[in-house]
């Protein structure tokens, strides 16, 4: 493979730690702090029926839907605007994960250019960066609310590659999420799965070229 001269990342659970939305989810889900992985993987799903119908939507009023959902399945009855205070603030203050900020400086510092490819809005995005600091690092955000269709639809990794002006083999895509890789490798992108906690591959689809337990792991197979 070619050394990437682009970083590709996700950021919700690959950059950023979900741990605060378990209490503000957990919450209003009568304590069921419990439930958090369920509400995320949902709103993945429903993320992908948005695309798939063309009925685009920002990421986080998904989010808010899928709550209410979740709290009907359970008996618990739940406003929408308690479904939105549980999400749409917390999603913006999430804080980075132990290793990210080292790894982003190591990135930095060796030339990488680095973009943010993620389901989230545009304003979600920079309000989530300028939390957790993480603003000084990237070259570039995209988000998919710029061509309307969700990751891994494969016309977000196209407007990544035609926005950035790469190649896909110059691009290396990093997420937490083997759904996310696959729509990526699909592209032509070369992929780096980071292993948190409860994430895992996919074996039917094709192995990332690099799997890691943290970004400062990456860094290490990256930077000579």
């Amino acid at each position: 493979m070619p050394q990437p001269t682009t970083l590709f990342f996700d950021i919700n659970e690959t950059l950023l730690d979900l741990a605060p939305l378990k209490t503000s989810v957990g919450a209003v889900l009568d304590g069921r702090e419990d439930l958090l992985p369920l509400w995320f993987t949902t709103l993945l799903h429903y993320s992908l029926v948005d695309t798939m119908t063309d009925n685009y939507r920002p990421f986080a009023q998904i989010g808010v839907a899928v709550l209410m959902m979740l709290a009907g399945k359970h008996g618990i009855h739940l406003s929408r605007d308690a479904a939105e205070e549980a999400v749409l603030a917390p999603f913006a203050k999430l804080p980075p994960h132990p290793d990210v900020p080292p790894a982003m400086r190591a990135f930095k510092d060796a030339g990488f250019h680095m973009v943010a490819l993620a389901n989230s809005a545009a304003a979600g995005i920079a309000a989530q960066f300028e939390f957790a600091d993480l603003t000084r690092y990237f070259d570039r955000r995209i988000s998919t609310e710029e061509v309307g269709a969700f990751k891994p639809d494969p016309r977000t990794y196209a407007h990544g590659l035609k926005a950035t002006g790469k190649r896909p083999d110059e691009v290396l895509m990093v997420a937490a999420h083997a759904w996310d890789l696959a729509g990526a490798k699909k592209a032509g992108l070369q992929t780096a799965f980071i292993a948190r906690p409860g994430q895992a591959l996919y074996p039917n689809t094709q192995r990332p070229d690099h799997v890691v337990d943290n970004l400062m792991e990456l860094a290490d197979i990256l930077i000579p």
